[in-house]
């Protein structure tokens, strides 16, 4: 079926209106009418060309919320109405250990992204900043009728991103969790860690949304550009969480953890980050890294937040101001997430 959609039709180019190709519902496929499409900035990565070469013309978007419009036979899970989410896969081999083992995002052979990825039948995946999209019904979520369609898009992508370490990683209650950035990442995080019972501290550039980062559940917040911040708080926490997708000094906030405290990167800065193996060594500390969740914990993470009153905080726009919305990501002049109103692509 042919659907409308933005794409970009080639690195750095603007997005622009167009039509796609769904492939036909199959036995094991669901039919998803898209209502909202987040931002993130990983399609900006992207269609940017800063993570290396794409199949353009491509249409992003792995933050998708609709409804079901069709099944095929073999479906069980999720009927015609109802309300349904995609995150960043679509696919993965499902016969590997990290498969079985509910880690899907690790599948050995590769997992099948949202977009700008290889299918198994062979075919480009396209996102969803689109009117439609077909998808295998082991990969569609089942999103909470109490969460906002709009606020739950993010949760999608920037939700299991900062879920799942903090899951790994045991923030709960008794343990002092940091988080680097307020961002559309960092503000799920602070929630999320609020909720797990965690005591948290955002550490920004500036006190700018220490309104917003204490309201959201911080109970704490401080500047970086105050070297003081790095001397006050050495040695404190258990947990820092980095969510920004710019290049930090590793080895100051390294010196931020307590003996056995670790750093895990979910941030993606399209240049290589260094670190001094002392920052490590000295505090037994550990320095990791996490990429969003399998399909079981991305549908624990929606039950949990909509358990806990967690939603994204978007800012909803019309198909024709992606472009103006990708230039404000860049600016860092969004609070928090831009979801697109896909019924304004009809």
């Amino acid at each position: 079926m042919r659907v409308n959609a933005y794409a970009a039709p080639a690195a750095g180019q603007p997005l622009a209106s167009t039509t796609i190709e769904r492939r036909d519902v199959g036995p094991h496929d669901v039919l998803i009418q898209i209502q909202y499409a987040g931002i993130c900035h990983s399609d900006i990565h992207t269609v940017n060309g800063d993570w290396g070469p794409q199949p353009f013309p491509l249409v992003p978007g792995h933050e998708i919320v609709g409804v079901v419009s069709e099944v095929g036979s073999q479906v069980t899970r999720h009927g015609v109405g109802d309300r349904v989410g995609v995150g960043c896969m679509v696919n993965s081999c499902r016969e590997c250990t990290n498969c079985r083992n509910g880690d899907e995002q690790y599948c050995t052979q590769g997992s099948v992204p949202t977009y700008a990825g290889t299918d198994r039948d062979g075919t480009t995946t396209q996102g969803g900043y689109a009117t439609h999209v077909v998808v295998d019904a082991d990969f569609v979520l089942s999103v909470p009728e109490s969460i906002d369609p709009a606020a739950a898009a993010p949760l999608l992508c920037a939700g299991i991103t900062t879920y799942a370490p903090l899951r790994r990683w045991g923030a709960g209650p008794g343990q002092k969790v940091a988080v680097v950035g307020l961002g559309g990442l960092g503000h799920m995080a602070v929630q999320i860690a609020h909720a797990l019972g965690a005591e948290v501290t955002v550490l920004s550039q500036s006190l700018k949304k220490q309104e917003d980062g204490l309201r959201l559940g911080a109970d704490h917040y401080h500047a970086t550009n105050d070297p003081a911040t790095f001397e006050e708080l050495a040695s404190s926490f258990d947990l820092i969480l980095n969510t920004v997708s710019a290049s930090i000094d590793l080895d100051a906030y390294l010196g931020l953890l307590a003996v056995d405290g670790t750093l895990v990167n979910v941030g993606a800065p399209a240049d290589p980050l260094s670190v001094n193996v002392f920052s490590l060594i000295g505090g037994r500390r550990s320095f990791a890294g996490s990429m969003i969740g399998g399909i079981a914990l991305t549908q624990e993470m929606l039950d949990f937040c909509a358990e806990h009153r967690i939603g994204a905080e978007v800012e909803i726009i019309p198909a024709d101001r992606i472009n103006d919305a990708y230039e404000r990501v860049l600016a860092s002049d969004v609070r928090y997430r831009f979801v697109i109103d896909t019924d304004t692509l009809t």
